[in-house]
Protein backbone atom coordinates (compact mmCIF):
# COMPACT_ATOMS: atom_id res chain seq x y z
CA UNK A 1 0.00 0.00 0.00
CA UNK A 2 1.73 3.53 -0.75
CA UNK A 3 1.65 5.95 1.57
CA UNK A 4 2.92 9.94 1.58
CA UNK A 5 6.41 9.41 2.04
CA UNK A 6 7.02 12.81 0.47
CA UNK A 7 5.61 14.14 3.76
CA UNK A 8 6.73 11.80 6.14
CA UNK A 9 10.53 12.71 5.55
CA UNK A 10 9.43 16.13 5.03
CA UNK A 11 8.46 16.11 8.89
CA UNK A 12 11.30 14.36 10.00
CA UNK A 13 13.99 16.65 8.50
CA UNK A 14 12.63 19.48 9.84
CA UNK A 15 12.26 18.23 13.05
CA UNK A 16 15.98 17.27 13.04
CA UNK A 17 16.56 21.08 11.64
CA UNK A 18 14.19 23.31 13.93
CA UNK A 19 16.66 23.78 16.52
CA UNK A 20 19.21 25.30 13.85
CA UNK A 21 16.31 27.13 12.74
CA UNK A 22 14.57 28.30 15.23
CA UNK A 23 14.11 32.31 15.25
CA UNK A 24 12.46 34.55 18.47
CA UNK A 25 8.90 34.22 17.65
CA UNK A 26 7.26 37.18 19.47
CA UNK A 27 3.72 37.10 17.48
CA UNK A 28 1.19 34.02 17.38
CA UNK A 29 1.32 31.91 15.02
CA UNK A 30 -0.98 32.20 11.83
CA UNK A 31 -2.68 28.93 10.42
CA UNK A 32 -4.10 27.73 7.80
CA UNK A 33 -6.52 25.45 9.27
CA UNK A 34 -9.68 24.77 9.46
CA UNK A 35 -11.20 26.95 6.81
CA UNK A 36 -10.86 27.13 2.86
CA UNK A 37 -9.55 30.38 3.06
CA UNK A 38 -5.61 29.93 3.50
CA UNK A 39 -3.82 32.59 5.29
CA UNK A 40 -1.91 35.31 3.05
CA UNK A 41 1.00 35.34 5.42
CA UNK A 42 3.67 33.12 5.46
CA UNK A 43 5.89 31.11 8.29
CA UNK A 44 9.09 33.31 7.93
CA UNK A 45 12.85 32.78 6.23
CA UNK A 46 14.11 29.06 9.08
CA UNK A 47 10.73 28.42 10.20
CA UNK A 48 8.62 25.26 10.05
CA UNK A 49 5.12 25.21 10.92
CA UNK A 50 3.00 21.98 11.08
CA UNK A 51 -0.25 21.42 10.96
CA UNK A 52 -3.16 18.65 11.18
CA UNK A 53 -6.03 17.16 12.23
CA UNK A 54 -8.99 14.67 12.05
CA UNK A 55 -11.76 15.14 9.79
CA UNK A 56 -15.21 13.70 9.62
CA UNK A 57 -17.50 14.27 6.38
CA UNK A 58 -20.85 13.02 6.03
CA UNK A 59 -22.99 12.35 2.78
CA UNK A 60 -26.88 11.51 2.67
CA UNK A 61 -28.63 11.06 -0.09
CA UNK A 62 -31.77 9.85 -1.79
CA UNK A 63 -29.90 6.05 -2.16
CA UNK A 64 -26.81 5.80 -0.21
CA UNK A 65 -25.35 6.93 3.26
CA UNK A 66 -21.81 7.40 3.49
CA UNK A 67 -19.21 8.85 6.26
CA UNK A 68 -15.78 9.69 5.60
CA UNK A 69 -12.90 9.89 7.94
CA UNK A 70 -9.50 12.00 6.55
CA UNK A 71 -6.43 13.16 8.42
CA UNK A 72 -5.29 16.88 6.33
CA UNK A 73 -1.73 17.44 7.26
CA UNK A 74 0.24 20.32 5.83
CA UNK A 75 3.89 21.24 6.23
CA UNK A 76 5.14 25.08 5.67
CA UNK A 77 8.59 25.50 5.92
CA UNK A 78 9.92 29.26 5.26
CA UNK A 79 12.56 29.88 2.33
CA UNK A 80 12.59 33.51 2.59
CA UNK A 81 10.49 36.17 4.63
CA UNK A 82 8.08 36.13 1.71
CA UNK A 83 7.99 32.72 0.68
CA UNK A 84 7.72 29.15 2.18
CA UNK A 85 7.71 25.70 0.63
CA UNK A 86 4.40 23.63 1.28
CA UNK A 87 3.33 19.86 1.62
CA UNK A 88 0.25 18.79 1.81
CA UNK A 89 -2.14 15.71 2.09
CA UNK A 90 -5.62 14.47 3.03
CA UNK A 91 -3.43 11.59 4.74
CA UNK A 92 -4.94 8.20 5.99
CA UNK A 93 -8.50 8.50 4.65
CA UNK A 94 -11.49 6.12 5.53
CA UNK A 95 -14.48 6.03 3.53
CA UNK A 96 -17.69 4.05 4.33
CA UNK A 97 -21.10 3.59 2.85
CA UNK A 98 -24.41 1.75 2.59
CA UNK A 99 -26.52 1.13 0.16
CA UNK A 100 -30.23 2.45 1.65
CA UNK A 101 -32.28 0.07 -0.59
CA UNK A 102 -30.74 -3.35 -0.23
CA UNK A 103 -28.59 -2.36 3.01
CA UNK A 104 -25.12 -3.53 1.56
CA UNK A 105 -21.85 -1.70 2.97
CA UNK A 106 -19.02 -0.99 1.72
CA UNK A 107 -15.49 0.31 2.59
CA UNK A 108 -12.48 2.32 0.74
CA UNK A 109 -9.19 3.25 2.98
CA UNK A 110 -5.97 4.35 1.96
CA UNK A 111 -3.29 7.51 1.49
CA UNK A 112 -4.00 10.22 -0.20
CA UNK A 113 -2.10 11.97 -2.44
CA UNK A 114 0.65 14.73 -1.67
CA UNK A 115 0.39 18.26 -2.71
CA UNK A 116 3.76 20.14 -3.36
CA UNK A 117 3.23 23.86 -3.60
CA UNK A 118 4.88 27.53 -2.92
CA UNK A 119 3.53 30.54 -1.48
CA UNK A 120 4.27 33.85 -2.23
CA UNK A 121 3.24 37.19 0.37
CA UNK A 122 3.12 39.75 -2.50
CA UNK A 123 2.26 42.43 0.04
CA UNK A 124 1.64 43.52 3.76
CA UNK A 125 -1.52 44.75 4.55
CA UNK A 126 -2.00 48.77 5.50
CA UNK A 127 -5.51 50.72 6.17
CA UNK A 128 -7.99 49.72 2.82
CA UNK A 129 -5.41 47.54 1.17
CA UNK A 130 -5.11 44.14 1.87
CA UNK A 131 -2.48 42.00 2.91
CA UNK A 132 -1.58 39.49 -0.11
CA UNK A 133 -0.30 36.32 -1.26
CA UNK A 134 -0.21 34.07 -4.27
CA UNK A 135 -0.58 30.27 -3.56
CA UNK A 136 0.77 27.88 -6.47
CA UNK A 137 0.59 23.76 -5.96
CA UNK A 138 0.37 20.63 -7.79
CA UNK A 139 -1.64 17.51 -6.58
CA UNK A 140 1.06 14.10 -7.46
CA UNK A 141 -0.47 10.98 -8.09
CA UNK A 142 1.25 9.44 -4.74
CA UNK A 143 -1.66 8.12 -3.20
CA UNK A 144 -2.99 4.15 -2.41
CA UNK A 145 -4.16 2.60 -5.50
CA UNK A 146 -7.83 2.69 -4.53
CA UNK A 147 -7.79 6.80 -3.63
CA UNK A 148 -5.50 7.82 -5.69
CA UNK A 149 -6.18 10.71 -8.25
CA UNK A 150 -4.95 11.21 -12.05
CA UNK A 151 -1.85 12.55 -13.19
CA UNK A 152 -0.31 15.83 -11.83
CA UNK A 153 -3.60 18.45 -10.90
CA UNK A 154 -2.40 21.83 -10.85
CA UNK A 155 -3.92 24.80 -8.67
CA UNK A 156 -3.63 28.62 -8.31
CA UNK A 157 -5.01 30.75 -5.54
CA UNK A 158 -4.74 34.51 -4.56
CA UNK A 159 -5.45 35.99 -0.90
CA UNK A 160 -6.99 39.08 0.30
CA UNK A 161 -7.43 39.95 3.81
CA UNK A 162 -8.56 42.98 5.35
CA UNK A 163 -8.22 44.59 8.73
CA UNK A 164 -11.50 46.00 9.93
CA UNK A 165 -12.67 47.37 12.59
CA UNK A 166 -14.16 45.93 15.68
CA UNK A 167 -10.83 43.35 16.16
CA UNK A 168 -12.93 41.64 12.53
CA UNK A 169 -10.63 40.36 9.89
CA UNK A 170 -12.37 39.71 6.27
CA UNK A 171 -10.18 36.83 4.12
CA UNK A 172 -11.63 36.60 0.31
CA UNK A 173 -9.74 33.76 -1.84
CA UNK A 174 -10.42 32.89 -5.28
CA UNK A 175 -8.89 30.52 -7.43
CA UNK A 176 -8.49 27.93 -10.61
CA UNK A 177 -7.65 24.31 -10.22
CA UNK A 178 -7.07 21.03 -12.80
CA UNK A 179 -8.74 17.98 -12.08
CA UNK A 180 -8.00 14.41 -14.07
CA UNK A 181 -11.28 12.08 -14.36
CA UNK A 182 -11.75 9.14 -16.32
CA UNK A 183 -15.24 9.89 -17.30
CA UNK A 184 -15.03 13.36 -17.57
CA UNK A 185 -11.36 13.97 -18.86
CA UNK A 186 -9.09 16.85 -17.79
CA UNK A 187 -10.79 20.33 -16.58
CA UNK A 188 -10.73 23.51 -14.67
CA UNK A 189 -12.67 24.61 -12.08
CA UNK A 190 -13.11 27.30 -9.90
CA UNK A 191 -12.29 27.99 -6.03
CA UNK A 192 -13.81 30.48 -3.62
CA UNK A 193 -13.72 30.57 -0.31
CA UNK A 194 -14.37 34.00 2.17
CA UNK A 195 -14.52 34.12 5.97
CA UNK A 196 -14.85 36.67 8.67
CA UNK A 197 -12.43 36.37 11.92
CA UNK A 198 -13.32 37.63 14.99
CA UNK A 199 -10.65 38.38 17.98
CA UNK A 200 -12.64 37.32 21.45
CA UNK A 201 -9.05 38.15 23.16
CA UNK A 202 -5.67 37.75 22.74
CA UNK A 203 -6.07 33.55 22.62
CA UNK A 204 -9.68 32.72 21.59
CA UNK A 205 -10.76 33.53 18.11
CA UNK A 206 -14.01 32.81 16.16
CA UNK A 207 -14.97 32.85 12.68
CA UNK A 208 -17.64 31.89 10.01
CA UNK A 209 -17.39 31.74 6.25
CA UNK A 210 -18.54 30.44 2.68
CA UNK A 211 -16.53 27.70 0.67
CA UNK A 212 -16.78 26.42 -2.93
CA UNK A 213 -13.50 24.40 -3.11
CA UNK A 214 -15.51 23.40 -6.54
CA UNK A 215 -17.44 25.06 -9.07
CA UNK A 216 -17.69 23.54 -11.81
CA UNK A 217 -20.64 22.38 -14.69
CA UNK A 218 -23.03 19.57 -13.61
CA UNK A 219 -20.90 16.76 -16.03
CA UNK A 220 -17.91 17.59 -14.13
CA UNK A 221 -19.13 17.38 -10.84
CA UNK A 222 -21.08 20.53 -10.71
CA UNK A 223 -20.52 23.39 -7.76
CA UNK A 224 -19.95 22.55 -4.02
CA UNK A 225 -20.44 25.14 -1.26
CA UNK A 226 -20.75 25.03 2.41
CA UNK A 227 -21.04 27.54 5.14
CA UNK A 228 -18.44 27.27 7.86
CA UNK A 229 -18.67 28.13 11.49
CA UNK A 230 -15.26 27.38 14.01
CA UNK A 231 -13.11 28.52 16.54
CA UNK A 232 -9.41 28.83 17.53
CA UNK A 233 -7.21 28.74 20.76
CA UNK A 234 -3.62 29.69 21.16
CA UNK A 235 -1.96 27.48 24.30
CA UNK A 236 0.49 29.59 23.24
CA UNK A 237 2.19 31.87 20.91
CA UNK A 238 3.61 28.33 18.94
CA UNK A 239 0.62 26.08 19.19
CA UNK A 240 -3.24 26.56 18.29
CA UNK A 241 -6.02 23.90 18.80
CA UNK A 242 -8.83 24.52 16.43
CA UNK A 243 -12.94 22.76 15.73
CA UNK A 244 -14.83 23.67 12.57
CA UNK A 245 -18.78 22.84 11.72
CA UNK A 246 -19.42 22.94 8.16
CA UNK A 247 -22.98 22.15 6.65
CA UNK A 248 -23.36 21.83 2.86
CA UNK A 249 -26.01 23.91 0.92
CA UNK A 250 -26.52 21.68 -1.67
CA UNK A 251 -26.79 18.05 -2.97
CA UNK A 252 -23.20 17.51 -3.97
CA UNK A 253 -21.43 18.75 -0.71
CA UNK A 254 -21.15 16.45 2.16
CA UNK A 255 -24.74 16.87 4.39
CA UNK A 256 -22.47 17.90 7.70
CA UNK A 257 -18.39 17.96 8.48
CA UNK A 258 -16.52 18.45 11.64
CA UNK A 259 -13.15 18.64 12.47
CA UNK A 260 -10.51 19.41 15.45
CA UNK A 261 -6.99 20.24 14.43
CA UNK A 262 -3.55 21.40 15.85
CA UNK A 263 -1.44 23.75 15.05
CA UNK A 264 2.49 23.93 16.05
CA UNK A 265 5.15 25.89 15.13
CA UNK A 266 8.86 24.58 15.61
Amino acid sequence: MSRPVPICLAVLLSCALAPALAQEKQEPLVSDRPDLVESSEVVGKGRVQFETGVLVERERSADERGRTYSTPTLLRVGLSDTVELRLESEGRTVEHSRDRASGERSTVAGYADTSIGFSWHVQDGQGMRPSVAVLASADLPTGSKRVRGEGVRPSLRVVGEWDLPGELQLGVMPGLAVENKDDSGRYTYGIFGAVVEKAFSERLLGFTGLALPQIARSRHGGTQASLDVGAAYFLSNDVQVDTMFSRGLNHRTPYASFTVGLSIRL
